[in-house]
């Protein structure tokens, strides 16, 4: 190597995007690329999809536009002879090469293979949690349908079922009774000691969280905690997340936070690290650890204006984040956590809401609900300084327009039936015209609300599709039952795709739109646009990432 040549890092993007594989890494490596430029490294850029920044002739130094294999990578390292490769801001599918590449001599930066194997490993990384002394849901394994079916009943149902080795949470499926777990088991998957299934207790009615983290190996600094729209079950890529929280209590948030500092430093990551939490009766429950990039990545950096992949790109070849965020360690006198987003005002007045764009209209088969598996393609994000009205700019943004006035038609499924009076309440309180199938019209005519009363698409006719497809319907509520073959509902809710009806199949969801309805009807119907380089210039005199 000439004596004036840089050093060479790769780094390895995420592969084609497909559903369950989102854009939001390809923000990273090209934040990643740009911090390693600033510290005079010489950038290999290896990825295969077109449509990417990251890809571009002019981000990084060298582009080979190949897929992310083993064979390939090797092939490049070998003619590259780099300082060492990033396998942590391509998502699952680079991360998955940290222990071949390692084996084979290649020196992986950042968070190592055996961190990284501690947290994907299930056995590993469930003995780490009992030394923490942090909890998890019930769980466990099974190679066999009898295997299986002991293992639900003994976790009890609702459980959370899904393969070995999954990306974006593909055939992943909640199960209510051992019918369904049988139906699962013969139809969707193949079970084996090579492939054990996992199966993990579903949390009802509970609250899921995402952190966002960059840490060193002796200090972590907390992009921020997420609190998510939709009930937990739903995949994180597919949810949509407020910054700051905006249901929970700062004591709950803040033992998030020091639960977080503790994974990462028992990790010892060295790098970027999302963990996703369950609230459920005031208990923090661990979902689950991923060393590396996350989908939430750049909506945290935009939302506290950090640019946590740049900070990780730094730290992966040596740097410390006192030398890189020095502000923060001056201010705050934590030991060896922080948290970017107490740099901002105690009364910081803004929120910032995430919400995910879904392909539906793509696929006129396939029923537009949320659950464990990830249908989304992109995000969007709205700001304002209220919840409310950052919700329903983020929903705009996606392509809902939230109505001010007009018809809302609720049916749910009987465990929500409990939860969904309120909502209703206060829909006929704003002077909506309510609609519901029988069941749910019943319920709120015993609770004294309003409702007229609709019938199912397997009913007759008219029924509630004819009402959606002639444009009388201006917002649709309605929960899934648990049950996948081809219900009312499915038939409700392409009518509802179909026809671009502002549509929710959780009752969180259903709560976040009456806030925004009623945030926006207190404005006017007039929105402010807040640029967010503006909003961080303003607060400590940096333009926002």
């Amino acid at each position: 190597m000439s004596q004036n040549r840089k050093p060479t890092v790769v780094i390895l993007g995420s592969g084609p995007n497909r559903i369950g594989q989102g854009i939001e890494f390809d923000y990273a490596c090209v934040h990643a690329i740009w911090g390693l430029q600033e510290e005079g490294y010489e950038t290999v850029m290896v990825n295969c999809n077109p449509e990417t920044v990251s890809t571009d002739y002019d981000t990084a130094d060298k582009l080979y536009f190949e897929p992310i294999v083993y064979e390939n990578v090797l092939d490049i390292v070998e003619k590259e002879k780099p300082y060492g490769v990033f396998v942590q801001f391509g998502g699952q599918t680079p991360l998955k090469l940290a222990i071949p590449l390692q084996r084979a001599g290649v020196r992986i930066l950042g968070t190592s293979p055996e961190s990284i194997d501690r947290a994907e490993d299930r056995d590993l990384f469930r003995k780490l949690l009992l030394e923490l002394g942090l909890k998890q849901p019930p769980s466990g394994t099974a190679t066999s349908l009898d295997e299986a079916l002991k293992v639900a009943e003994e976790i009890g149902y609702p459980v959370l079922v899904r393969p070995s080795y999954v990306l974006g949470g593909r055939a992943m499926r909640i199960v209510y009774d051992p019918e369904e777990l049988k139906e699962w088991i013969t139809e969707a998957v193949q079970v084996s000691n090579e492939r054990p299934i996992l199966i993990d207790k579903y949390l009802e009615n509970s609250v899921e969280l995402d952190v966002d983290a960059v840490a060193d190996g002796e200090d972590v600094l907390i992009g921020a905690v997420m609190e998510h729209i939709e009930e937990a079950g739903v995949h994180s890529g597919d949810s949509a997340a407020a910054i700051p929280t905006y249901s929970l209590p700062s004591e709950l948030v803040e033992r998030v936070k020091d639960y977080s500092r503790k994974l990462a430093l028992a990790l010892d990551v060295k790098g970027l690290i999302n963990i996703q939490f369950a609230v459920k009766d005031g208990e923090v429950y661990v979902l689950e650890v991923n060393p590396r990039s996350s989908r939430s990545v750049p909506y945290v950096s935009k939302s506290v204006g950090y640019p946590l992949a740049k900070l990780a790109a730094k730290i992966g070849v040596g740097k410390k984040l006192r030398e890189l965020v020095p502000e923060v360690f001056e201010r705050f006198g934590r030991g060896n956590v922080h948290f970017a987003s107490d740099f901002l005002p105690a009364d910081f007045p803004y929120y910032t809401v995430k919400e995910v764009v879904f392909p539906w209209d793509r696929f006129p088969e396939e029923d537009p609900v949320l659950g464990p598996e990830m249908k989304s393609t992109g995000e969007v994000m709205g700001v304002d300084k209220s919840f409310g009205l950052a919700y329903y700019k983020a929903q705009l943004a996606a392509g809902m327009r939230l109505p001010s006035e007009g018809r809302v038609f609720i049916s749910v499924a009987d465990k929500d039936k409990p939860h969904v009076v309120e909502i209703a309440k206060t829909f006929a309180e704003l002077g909506f015209e309510i609609l519901a199938t029988r069941g749910t019209y019943k319920l709120l005519k015993e609770n004294g609300i309003a409702a007229k009363m609709v019938l199912k698409y397997s009913e007759g006719r008219p029924n509630i599709v004819d009402l959606i497809l002639n444009r009388e319907v201006d917002l649709i509520i309605n929960t899934p039952s648990g049950k996948r073959e081809r219900s009312d509902a499915y038939y409700i809710r392409r009518a509802a795709v179909q026809e671009k009806v502002p549509y929710y199949t959780t009752l969180r969801a259903a709560k976040a739109v009456l806030e925004a309805i009623r945030e926006f009807r207190r404005t006017g119907g007039k929105l402010e646009v807040y640029a967010l380089q503006d909003i961080f210039e303003e607060i400590r005199g940096v333009k926002g990432t």
